[in-house]
């Protein structure tokens, strides 16, 4: 099949293909995911082949609105509160799992992730299906997420028998993660939902995030592209590093938006494009760290780390 002929917006083929045991990338409107039937153990191993991802590191349980939340993880009262105000949305909640969720999923730990995307043919495809997918981003372990089909596809091949083109994610970079597990709320991974209307919605002031990697996007370098990437702290910063750069024969590419909306929608297809056009240094300017800023930054961060 070729690779075209492998992107479609035929959501019963997608579903079809999942209750075979396939993998399937999915649009969501944080970033495409790599989806599996979650209790389907040879399809979750091979999300992990795909993506090189160690097994060890856990996977997002991706639901249903009409699915029983309670089915798959013990929902205290800050996660219902934090679940029926932002869900459908950009969310995802570390919660204690239930007996029905197996270590394949959490990598052997009491803990699941779970996320009701915001995306209308992804829903579709999740009640189509009648069950929940794990569904990772669609890409090679600690690489740039993919935002549009198309990545999926140049990133993974042939290892992905289908990809749902929901066309470009809405948001672009990938869902906040906030642990509750005890009477304590933490932020995992900063997203578009901020620690401001988290505390707003339930009430508790916000844990500094501590503790052992337990979530997706926690290791300390990750969504990073080919290029060596530099972070600075203003435009005029970033031109004096390029200008040096260019003097020493060295590419350079300055990545910076002043709206943060934009810079996180444009974000990855910018890293993408640096590695396209064989860039060798990426000079990013750091957004002010409030708001949406924070996860550009958290995911900048992690980028630089892997040089």
């Amino acid at each position: 099949m070729s690779n075209s002929s492998r992107i479609t917006q035929d959501v019963g083929l997608a579903c079809d293909v999942l209750l075979r045991g396939g993998l399937v990338g999915i649009p969501t409107e944080t970033v495409y995911g790599l989806a599996a039937i979650a209790l389907n153990e040879d399809a979750v191993a091979r999300v992990f082949k795909v993506k090189a991802r160690p097994t060890s590191h856990p996977l997002i349980i991706h639901v249903s609105p009409n699915d029983d939340l309670n089915r798959w993880g013990m929902m205290n009262e800050p996660a219902q509160q934090l679940a029926k105000t932002i869900w459908p949305g950009p969310l995802t909640l570390l919660v204690p799992r239930t007996s029905l969720v197996p270590d394949w999923v959490t990598g052997g730990r009491n803990t699941v992730a779970l996320r009701i995307p915001a995306h209308d043919m992804t829903l579709a495809l999740l009640d189509a299906v009648g069950d929940a997918v794990v569904a990772p981003s669609a890409n090679r372990f600690g690489q740039v997420s993919p935002t549009i089909a198309k990545h999926v596809i140049n990133d993974l091949g042939e290892s992905v028998d289908l990809v749902l083109d929901g066309g470009p994610c809405a948001i672009g970079i990938e869902s906040t993660i906030v642990e509750c597990t005890d009477s304590s709320v933490q932020i995992l991974r900063p997203g578009k939902i901020t620690a401001l209307e988290i505390a707003t919605i339930t009430g508790i002031t916000i844990s500094e995030m501590d503790g052992p990697s337990r979530a997706p996007g926690m290791l300390l370098a990750h969504y990073a592209p080919k290029a060596k990437v530099e972070l600075t702290s203003s435009i005029n910063e970033a031109q004096e590093r390029r200008d040096h750069y260019t003097n020493s024969g060295v590419t350079t590419q300055i990545v910076h938006h002043e709206d943060s909306a934009i810079y996180a929608l444009s974000l990855y297809d910018d890293l993408r494009a640096a590695d396209i056009n064989g860039i060798e240094v990426v000079i990013a300017v750091l957004p002010p760290d409030e708001g949406l800023g924070t996860a550009i930054r958290d995911r900048l961060s992690k980028a630089s780390a892997s040089n």
